[in-house]
């Protein structure tokens, strides 16, 4: 009876065409529903972008001064070419 109760929720055409997968995603979907839940986090963050509309662009600048840079592809391949092989154990002595 519950399951013929969740297909016509369900709105499906024949109630005993039901799936037993059907009934199980709707139970899990009724029992983890939180009508309009936002966290804690999430709202400091919508609080901190309605606030501060500059904030994105602000962001956007700082990431600019640290990482979206033009690399000099030329130098790259200088810097990598003049390294010098580490030897096997660092603290030991050149033999002469």
């Amino acid at each position: 009876m519950l399951l013929s109760r969740v297909c016509i929720v369900r709105r499906e055409p024949k109630p005993y065409q039901c799936s037993a997968m059907s009934f199980i995603t709707n139970a899990i979907d009724r029992f983890f529903y939180k009508p309009q839940y936002h966290s804690d986090v999430s709202n400091f963050i919508t609080d901190l972008k309605r606030n501060r509309p500059s904030l994105e662009a602000e962001q956007r600048a700082g990431r600019a001064l640290l990482w979206d840079k033009n690399v000099d592809r030329s130098a790259l391949v200088d810097n990598e070419d003049s390294r010098v092989a580490q030897q096997a154990y660092v603290y030991q002595t050149q033999a002469k």
